[in-house]
Parts: C-alpha cells; structure tokens; sequence
C-alpha cells in the first residue's frame, strides 16, 4: 500500500497542477482572468481603443461601462483610412466620453505623406483628444532590419506637421521594443501611450497612458470578443484638464 501511495500521490498532484494551469490559461483566453488589472483608486481613469476589428460598436452601451476615454483608429500609412472611422468617431463623440483618433505609422511612407492623410481624415476639434501616433514593428519590419535614422526623421516631420495643423503635440504610442528603440530621449515632447499587457506598471518610464491588456471583455461591439483597455496616470480632475 505503501508503495502504491507512493506512485498515486505524485501523479494526482502532477494531474491537479495540470488541470489548474488549464484552468487559469482557459480564463486568461476568455478575458475573465487578467494579468494586469490595476487599482481603480490609483488609477480611476480609463479608456479604450478600438479600430475596424472590433466591427459594429454600439458607443451608447459601451461608453456605461467604467470608461473615460477612447481612441480610435483613423489612418495608417500615407494611403489607408480604416473603414468604420467615421462613424466611430462620429458616434463616440455622441456619448459623454472624451475621443480621440490614432495613425498607425508606417515605415515604408514619409512623415509629410502620412501627416496629409491624417489631417484630410481627421478634422479639428476642441474638445478631442491629442491626435496619437502608433509606432509599432510590423510585418517584415523589426528592429533588425529598419534605418532608426531615417524612421526618426520621418517620424519627427510627421510629429511636427500634426502638432502645427492640431494646435498641440501628439501623443506617441509604443511598446518596449519601439519605445527603446526609436522614441526614447528623442520625442520626450511628445505625451507617451505605453503598450505593457504582460508586465506591471511601466517602472521609470514618464507615461500619461498606459496599455494594459488587449483581452479585456466589455459589451457594446460584434467583431470579436476583446477590446484593449487603457488607464490615464493621473486623477479624474487631471484628465478634465488634460
């Protein structure tokens, strides 16, 4: 019996790990289990972003669900405007929450093309947001095999352009790999939106937004189950100001 114990009790433990590790990956895939989650009290301001991938948004039902803010994707490179931005963003701007629209930048076009496209899709307003800019790899574009120079220039003419037609600076969105790369000492201007989904606050970096999931679950949109969820760094009357 003693021997039998022996080889049951470390199997049993081996099948309850097993079975609790799928049990927490079940949960973090359907968006109920999160690695981050943040103090509402530290940190009670919170948004979203969204793009074509969330599909048909219902903004009335999404803007009562704890959230502040929203970002919405207007353009990306010097060609493409997404396809439900107008009315997102003319939606959005219907509900009691403050909006704003982003540019994905791209590596292949020059900052003065992709400013143009950007300022054609998205009008001045004075009550929206700064506009954002997202630098992030993509495709065959990595950290290996871009010129950081030229990508600075462009993304500094780019920076400029919008800051002369928007009356403010933009906002520039990064994640680890680009922030160290491209953005850090040479757009501290700029108001930084740092991606950090699987890691805790972003420790010594200065930043006004932070990214911290892409899997969180909210009601209001049919074009997939998860939104990305953002917070503000500082207090509710910090952001009326902001």
């Amino acid at each position: 019996m003693k021997n039998k114990a022996k080889i049951i009790i470390p199997i049993a433990l081996a099948a309850a790990a097993v079975i609790c590790a799928a049990v927490v990956l079940c949960l973090f895939y359907f968006g109920v289990l999160h690695i981050n989650n943040p103090s509402k009290s530290v940190y009670p301001v919170r948004g979203v972003d969204v793009s074509h991938y969330q599909g048909d948004v219902d903004w009335e039902t999404l803007s009562k669900q704890g959230i502040s803010f929203a970002f919405i994707k207007a353009t990306e490179g010097s060609s493409y405007v997404d396809l439900t931005f107008e009315k997102n963003y003319a939606e959005a701007n219907k509900t009691v929450l403050r909006v704003g629209a982003y540019h994905f930048f791209s590596f292949e076009s020059s900052g003065k093309t992709q400013a143009e496209l950007f300022i054609k899709t998205v009008k001045k307003s004075e009550k929206a947001l700064p506009p954002v800019i997202d630098v992030e790899f993509y495709g065959a574009y990595t950290a290996k095999n871009i010129n950081v120079k030229e990508i600075k220039k462009e993304l500094r003419e780019l920076v400029d352009l919008l800051t002369e037609e928007y009356g403010v600076k933009p906002i520039i969105y990064a994640d680890d790999k680009t922030y160290e790369l491209i953005v850090k000492g040479d757009f501290s201007d700029c108001d930084l939106w740092y991606r950090s989904v699987y890691g805790a606050v972003p420790d010594g970096i200065d930043w006004t937004f932070w990214q911290y999931s892409n899997r969180h679950v909210l009601d209001g949109y049919d074009g997939g189950r998860y939104i990305d969820m953002n917070v503000y760094s500082g207090s509710e009357e910090e952001f009326s100001r902001y």
